[in-house]
């Protein structure tokens, strides 16, 4: 998936998109060694998880999405990281807007 689909790189991570078949999104969240240790690793993808859950509704279905922590992540605010998450969406076009 990280060579065949779109990325879209962020100082705080990077989001790969590939088209899937299916109705269903899947998200899958990563972070390498280059992080840190296990517990920054973890803090990061707990960040990129929960930055995403509340933005799941809006995201056109049938796609496979890959997060890939970086460094900045680990010095970045909880809200910082989920306004970035839904720009960097939006600038994927994956967010349904709704009338309403």
């Amino acid at each position: 998936m990280r060579r065949s689909g779109k990325s879209y790189a962020h100082p705080h991570f990077v989001l790969v998109v590939l088209a899937a078949e299916g109705e269903t999104t899947r998200v899958g969240v990563t972070a390498g060694h280059a992080l840190g240790k296990a517990v920054q690793r973890n803090r990061a993808k707990r960040l990129l998880r929960e930055a995403i859950r509340p933005i799941l509704p809006k995201i056109k279905p049938g796609w496979k999405l890959l997060l890939i922590a970086r460094n900045s992540i680990l010095n970045a605010n909880f809200t910082e990281i989920q306004d970035c998450m839904y720009l960097q969406l939006t600038k994927a076009n994956l967010i349904v807007e709704s009338n309403g």
